[in-house]
């Protein structure tokens, strides 16, 4: 599947793109959605009152989401070696501020002690510093992340062809978000602008044989993950970050 550069598509945003230029290019690639139904009350305690929790049909929704970083770099830059590639792991649920919805990270965590760093300084995200590995077995990822108290090791793959979500349906609700909110430690909210094309999902497959990414934030859900869905890869520019609150 060809990789459209990720400003030549604007037509899909729920909002105009900033004025600003953009500042930080990415890809992220090889990525699982898991998806859980998850009561709005229960994450109260862990997102700031400056954001409304979102829901869809009156459910509130949390995700693990490991993938792989590429290309990781400022605008302009070339790559690093090491810097700019790394694996990566997020637990992420759904917010609203002044009519932008957005993906509140309750944790990422990365390898890369630089890139776990500067994500703190310049985005205000709760990033850690974890042991990982992303193996490719033909279509078949194998990933394991462990810090204290935060583990994940399980294997995934894509189970369907590449399609993009309906718009309006749960899958497009869930993927389809053009920034991020972070809070610095002064207790300030920030926004993050981002884009890139609409997202190549494919259905997924999944055995998760250790997750306990939402038991360290003190989150219990039933079961395996409600949904499923595979990405291999979508590129994207991020701008730098705007007070909001």
């Amino acid at each position: 599947m060809a990789h459209l550069p990720p400003l030549a598509r604007i037509d899909h945003r729920p909002w105009p793109l900033p004025k600003a230029p953009w500042t930080w290019r990415q890809s992220w690639r090889d990525l699982l959605f898991a998806h859980w139904p998850i009561d709005a009350n229960t994450l109260r305690p862990l997102v700031p009152d400056g954001l409304r929790i979102q829901e869809f049909d009156g459910t509130a929704w949390i995700a693990v989401v490991p993938f792989r970083m590429s290309g990781v770099m400022r605008r302009h830059l070339p790559d690093l070696p090491w810097i700019s590639a790394f694996p990566e792991l997020n637990v992420r649920t759904y917010v609203e501020r002044d009519g932008r919805p957005g993906v509140w990270f309750l944790s990422l965590d990365a390898t890369n002690p630089l890139a776990v760093w500067a994500a703190r300084r310049f985005f205000h995200l709760p990033y850690h510093r974890a042991r990982m590995t992303l193996v490719e077995q033909g279509d078949l990822i194998e990933y394991r992340s462990m810090r204290s108290q935060a583990r994940f090791e399980g294997s995934y793959q894509p189970a369907s062809e590449v399609y993009s979500a309906s718009p309006g349906s749960l899958e497009h609700w869930l993927t389809e978000r053009y920034c991020l909110y972070a809070s610095d430690r002064a207790g300030s909210l920030w926004r993050n602008e981002v884009h890139h094309a609409p997202w190549p999902l494919q259905k997924a497959k999944a055995d998760l044989r250790v997750n306990t990414m939402l038991s360290s934030h003190g989150l219990e859900v039933s079961g395996g993950p409600v949904l499923l869905h595979f990405a291999r890869r979508i590129d994207v520019v991020v701008w730098s970050g705007e007070r909001v609150g």
